[in-house]
């Protein structure tokens, strides 16, 4: 299971036609710090990434760890139990979020840019990130739930063909280790299990701030150091991932009751760095990334009736992250619906995307990727991912120009050298 990071909604949306004036350094003690000034209205937002305390850097056989850690970091500090905590964020009208992806662990702040508010609000945001109480009852309840919320996720054919998926892609990689929770190892994990974890993971040097606001550098380089002020200056434990091995693709048939088989297929492929990746990007759009415009819709919702939708999706990681096709079919359906989109896949990979899939797939990229960060809550997610990332300045700029520079053979050679149907993992959940 995962907890996504809760970037705030926002209320005023930026102009999607300005270019993003993106500030950038480094502070002596190793953070990364990358701020977008926006004075229109008295809010400051700010995102503190930890590379290296995400998902996949749990323990082995005790998944959860990395998403109880940084939940945690809300329930309390040192001074203060959960609900005064609660009470004083309530009081100033101060949001502070926490949870993790795959690689990273986030911590939230809004505020008011006010000087008296901002301040108690660093405050608060301070403790939880450098003194946090890790509360035992706090921990039970969250433990409790999450047993919950996976057994109840067992009963979805959605989440067993995920799962699967993701075992069968990464059956060494930490990437995979998400896929192996059961309830067992969530009650397996300790306070103690939190607490080294958090000594390890969590340290200056490994930080990526981003900031959107009513704020400049210099309000920005203070507020850092105020919000981080505590943190030992390099976390004990490595944020490097291993690269990830390529394995033979399998197949897995899986019984489920219900009258819908869920089918999936995929690999590990995409990288954040790829140099292929705005090639695999534009070829994943005409596959099943574009909605109704796909050719996986046309064929198998159009023409074939067999599904409401189906979509594919890219994950870009670090290292490779996933190529995910999926949908659901009546199951009398599933077995010559798979046989059909693979052949889709197959004719795509051989003969890449028409002129006119293309010049579609190009105009539909560049024309909404500025409604990707036209608001301050997504631009701050943004400037995260482009710290944690190492991503260029320019990089909100670079993409949708480097997207209308593709031609229909860029993407043709890139999906020819790096996908081959054969090498994709299938899941049919309610195979008859």
């Amino acid at each position: 299971m995962k907890y996504a990071p809760a970037f705030l909604a926002l209320i005023l949306p930026l102009s999607v036609q300005a270019a993003v004036n993106i500030q950038r350094w480094t502070t002596p003690q190793g953070v990364q710090v990358l701020l977008a000034e926006r004075h229109e209205n008295p809010i400051i937002d700010m995102a503190v990434s930890f590379r290296g305390a995400g998902n996949a850097s749990d323990p082995d056989g005790k998944s959860e760890t990395a998403a109880f850690t940084a939940t945690l970091l809300t329930g309390g500090t040192k001074e203060m139990d959960e609900e005064t905590f609660n009470a004083q964020t309530n009081g100033l009208a101060v949001e502070i979020g926490s949870g993790t992806d795959n690689e990273t662990a986030t911590a939230t702040l809004r505020s008011l840019s006010r000087p008296d508010t901002l301040k108690k609000a660093v405050s608060l945001f301070n403790g939880a990130l450098a003194r946090p109480r890790f509360d035992e009852a706090v921990f039970r309840r969250n433990q409790t739930q999450a047993a919950t919320v996976l057994q109840q996720q067992e009963t979805k054919p959605d989440f067993t063909a995920a799962r699967t998926l993701a075992r069968l892609s990464y059956p060494d990689h930490p990437y995979g280790k998400d896929a192996y929770t059961t309830v067992q190892s969530i009650n397996g994990i300790t306070l103690d299990d939190i607490r080294a974890f958090y000594r390890t993971r969590y340290g200056k040097n490994n930080a990526v701030v981003a900031i959107v606001g009513d704020i400049d550098r210099k309000g920005a380089d203070r507020l850092v150091q105020d919000a981080l002020s505590g943190l030992p200056d390099r976390a004990a434990a490595s944020a490097d991932v291993p690269p990830v091995k390529k394995h033979p693709a399998q197949r897995r048939d899986i019984p489920f009751a219900g009258e819908q088989a869920q089918i999936m297929l995929g690999m590990p492929l995409i990288t954040r760095n790829d140099p292929d990746y705005y090639a695999l990007v534009a070829g994943n759009y005409v596959l099943g990334g574009g909605g109704f415009d796909s050719r996986l819709m046309e064929v198998l919702r159009n023409q074939r009736g067999d599904t409401y939708g189906v979509y594919s999706n890219l994950t870009p990681e670090r290292q490779a992250g996933m190529f995910t096709i999926a949908y659901s079919s009546r199951k009398p359906a599933a077995r010559a619906s798979l046989a059909a989109a693979q052949e889709v896949i197959r004719q795509f990979i051989a003969e890449g995307p028409t002129e006119k899939e293309m010049a579609q797939a190009k105009a539909n990229i560049t024309g909404s990727f500025p409604l990707r960060f036209d608001s301050n809550a997504k631009l701050l997610g943004y400037l995260s991912l482009i710290g944690v990332y190492n991503l260029p300045d320019d990089y909100l700029e670079a993409y949708p120009k480097a997207v209308a520079k593709l031609t229909a053979a860029d993407v043709k050679a890139a999906w020819q050298k790096r996908v081959r149907p054969e090498d994709l993992n299938i899941i049919v959940v309610g195979a008859q």
